[in-house]
């Protein structure tokens, strides 16, 4: 299990082993400003781990360092005890991950880009054909909108696509950032029933959002992170303290109230 920090190293998995994913000392600047600083999240295996942050708090850069999208400035990411920069190829056969605004080749139906991709991984023809029927009946995208390209999805659709995308190859870990922003109410009960199931089957899942209520639903460990650092971790119940999370983020991260008294004009 992990401890809440300020910061610091969290603490190992208390089974000794090893992490499903493990972050140590990430940094990131551009110029002048520091988008990530010295970040430090240890997911166990087999957990279902929210990170939280508002806008700008650097938790698309973290993970975009972490899987290997964004070279870091300083420190390591280890999926499974592999590092994600020494040994990239093995790494990504270890995790799937759906970035947040994830670009696809918009003139291919969802299945033709699942079959290309799955080549690309190195599978066999029937285990592609196999795995890509499976996903596109689970997703809800057989039938008729096999026929469509991914120019025609639709936003939810998209993340469903990009779902499938990072579990075609059977990965351990899953790192989702935002997979339900801008999702509809139906689409997005489909995709957290299919991520649970993934999580019983013995798979960790590391999922970014601002979306407190979805975080408490979903999740067993949760971080916070505000301005490019991470400012607690642990179990859920755990970092909420006796009150909701969204209020234990608010008392973290701080509101900015102060500038609502300018807004007396909105006042009948």
């Amino acid at each position: 299990m992990q401890k809440e920090s300020d910061g610091g190293a969290p603490t190992p998995a208390a089974d000794g082993q090893a992490a499903a994913f493990e972050l140590v000392g990430l940094r990131k600047t551009f110029g002048t400003y520091e988008a990530v600083g010295q970040a430090d999240l240890t997911v166990a295996p087999g957990s279902f781990f929210g990170l939280v942050g508002p806008n700008g708090a650097g938790k698309t850069t973290m993970l975009s360092m972490a899987v290997g999208l964004l070279r870091p400035d300083a420190g390591h990411a280890k999926v499974f005890g592999t590092d994600v920069w020494k040994e990239p190829e093995r790494a990504k056969e270890l995790m799937g991950v759906l970035p947040d605004g994830l670009a696809m080749p918009e003139q291919l139906t969802g299945r033709e880009l699942l079959s290309y991709l799955g080549q690309l991984r190195g599978l066999d023809k029937a285990t592609v054909a196999g795995r890509v029927d499976e996903l596109l009946a689970v997703l809800e995208l057989s039938g008729d909108t096999e026929r469509t390209l991914i120019l025609d999805y639709s936003t939810g659709m998209r993340k469903k696509i990009g779902l499938a995308v990072a579990l075609l190859h059977g990965p351990r870990l899953l790192v989702l950032d935002e997979p339900f922003e801008a999702v509809d109410p139906v689409a997005a009960a489909m995709l957290k029933r299919l991520l649970k199931r993934f999580v019983a089957g013995g798979g960790s899942v590391l999922l970014s959002s601002h979306v407190m209520a979805l975080v408490e639903q979903m999740c067993d460990t949760v971080a916070v992170m505000a301005k490019g650092n991470v400012v607690a971790q642990g179990p859920l119940d755990q970092v909420r303290g006796g009150v909701s999370l969204e209020e234990r983020f608010v008392e973290l991260v701080g509101v900015g109230a102060e500038n609502e008294e300018g807004l007396s004009w909105l006042a009948r």
